[in-house]
């Protein structure tokens, strides 16, 4: 703020000049005292001037609504919604959205430090305020071979950027409970830099706990109970109540917000789809569900902004205050939060859902062109197998956590999987897509329904491989080629032609397309994946494959390098044991 900015603003809020825009006669939801107070919020430049009885050049008549901070989701992933920067802008905005705190630790693991840097370039065309952590862990697992590897000293420069806050979820917990070289050198770099660390780390307990929050890590949105949820309190960080398109884990933490431990709650999504903001909402539908739930109402809004301001270090942020940037939300009620008008930086940016601010894309052209194949063709998916006794990933619906089976498979004289379509059983494969190293590791996927056909996809968390799920080795082909084709997203296959696809240029992760068009798409793809391909109901044909090869999550998962064994924490043979 210059001088005389800051003089005007101060005349201003005394009343001794007009305002630029005043917005008469709101309900003003008090974040600081948990009052609710009718007046005018006047506005100067950027910012808030003051609460009372005003007058403005310009002025918005918002009598009968109430007026609160814009929301701040506190830890979100662009890339999970397969769309833009700008797009999310768009989509969010409207919903009474503000400030992401994104984390773009997928298409670093394409792209490296430029995948970075495009995400920061695109944030600069939208009305949303995109905050970045600097991904923490790239690749996430030695099992696999991702895009990029991000140490200690490629941290240094990009860790000093003016917009990024601090280190990303930390999901290597064990590497910091054991005080790993290489992961003390990572939590350093951010410690020298001033910055903050946020966290991940689900199921730890204990002195585990302690050794982890010891390093002053600020937060975890991996709680999916409220034991967890206190722990981590009691320990001193915060934590975020997750409602996202895959997880849902806010209503069952919400039991355990109570007056002593709110101020140590924040709302997140981690990801969420264009078909959800469109149908449900952002966070506004996380504080409907707050009110349902029996939380306050101005309590569930302080989760959502002044808690979320203040744990990230957003100074200017969060609340309705005098010398408070102009962030403001005039809502119809306090149940359903509908946004009436979106004023962001003292500017109008969305009004009765409608986006207003002019579109404009930053250029694709640094992340297209990730999918990188060597020797490719149906010949890699041929396993030569010695035994029909296998290991099968077994899909268990409604999470992403897999089974680990064993059946027993047709072979033809060759030593090669012969579908049937009664066994419920098909092949799938990750095909490395970075270095074009030619790997291609094969397994089998029981639970998928598939019954003609294949499924590949470029989004496989967290190195983003490419993954293939079919009932023949050419249908797999034909999906795979198909896919770097279209520069990655998603591609169904029957009879070795092409029936429902979505391209996603932007690093194989993200279209380049509205969400509208992608929320169309999906809903076009999962309709074509059940009826056509034969898919079940119950499973979802492409966030099921996204995650059958992060080695991370029990029990049996496939990367490039073969089939892993979670539990035991190492490669295993396709053949079973005995």
């Amino acid at each position: 703020m210059e001088k005389a900015e800051l003089k005007k603003l101060i005349e201003v809020a005394g009343g001794r000049r007009k305002a630029d825009l005043v917005v008469k006669n709101c309900k003003v939801v008090n974040v600081f005292s948990g009052k609710i107070v009718e007046g005018d919020i006047a506005i100067s430049d950027n910012w808030i001037a003051g609460v009372g009885q005003y007058e403005g050049e310009q002025e918005i008549d918002a009598t009968g609504m109430y007026a609160a901070p814009c929301y701040i989701d506190s830890h979100i992933h662009i890339e999970s919604s397969y769309v833009s920067p700008e797009e999310l802008g768009k989509l969010s905005v409207p919903h009474g959205t503000s400030t992401i705190i994104a984390d773009p630790h997928e298409i670093v693991n394409v792209c490296g430090i430029k995948g970075l840097d495009y995400m920061m370039e695109a944030a600069k065309n939208t009305a949303l305020d995109i905050q970045y952590m600097l991904p923490s862990c790239v690749p996430s697992t030695p099992f696999e071979n991702a895009g990029a590897v991000i140490n200690a000293p490629e941290m240094e420069e990009p860790i000093l950027r003016k917009r990024i806050l601090g280190l990303g979820e930390f999901m290597n917990s064990v590497g910091v409970i054991n005080c790993d070289d290489g992961v003390l050198d990572k939590l350093m770099v951010a410690k020298k830099a001033g910055k903050l660390i946020d966290g991940h780390a689900p199921a730890t307990f204990g002195k585990d706990l302690n050794a982890y929050s010891s390093a002053r890590i600020l937060a975890d949105h991996e709680c999916s109970t409220v034991e967890e949820m206190q722990d981590r309190i009691d320990n001193g960080m915060y934590v975020l109540l997750r409602q996202g398109s895959a997880c849902h884990n806010l209503r069952t933490l919400l039991k355990g917000v109570t007056t002593e431990n709110s101020r140590r709650c924040l709302l997140c999504s981690d990801d969420r789809q264009p078909k959800t903001i469109l149908e449900e909402g952002h966070l506004d539908n996380h504080l409907k569900i707050c009110v349902e739930e029996g939380i306050d109402a101005v309590t569930a809004i302080r989760m959502a902004t002044l808690n979320a301001a203040e744990c990230f270090g957003l100074k200017d942020k969060g609340a309705l205050a005098p010398g408070y940037c102009a962030d403001i939300v005039l809502l119809q009620d306090l149940v359903d939060f509908k946004a009436g008008q979106v004023i962001l930086g003292g500017k109008v940016v969305a009004k009765d859902g409608v986006y207003l601010r002019e579109e404009e894309k930053y250029s694709i052209d640094s992340v297209k062109g990730s999918i990188v194949l060597k020797d490719f063709s149906a010949d890699k998916f041929k396993m030569h197998l010695k035994s029909n006794h296998v290991n099968v990933i077994q899909i268990l619906p409604g999470g992403v956590v897999t089974g680990k089976a064993t059946a027993t498979v047709q072979l033809d004289e060759e030593g090669e999987f012969i579908y049937h379509p009664d066994e419920d059983i098909v092949k799938v494969a990750v095909v490395e897509r970075h270095h074009a190293t030619g790997n291609v590791a094969c397994a089998f996927l029981k639970g998928y329904g598939i019954k003609t056909g294949a499924v590949a996809i470029s989004i496989a968390h967290d190195s983003h491989n490419i993954i293939v799920a079919g009932t023949s080795d050419e249908e797999m082909e034909a999906a795979v080629l198909h896919l770097k084709e279209q520069e990655g997203g998603i591609v169904l296959i029957k009879d070795q032609k092409v029936i429902e696809s979505m391209p996603m240029p932007i690093a194989g992760l993200m279209s380049e397309k509205s969400g509208e068009w992608v929320k169309d798409k999906l809903t076009a793809i999962h309709d074509v994946a059940r009826k056509e391909l034969g898919i079940y109901g119950e499973v979802d044909p492409v966030m099921t494959l996204c995650f059958m090869s992060l080695p991370v999550i029990p029990d049996l998962k496939l990367t490039d390098e073969g089939l892993f064994d979670v539990t035991k924490f190492c490669f295993i043979p396709v053949e079973a044991e005995g």
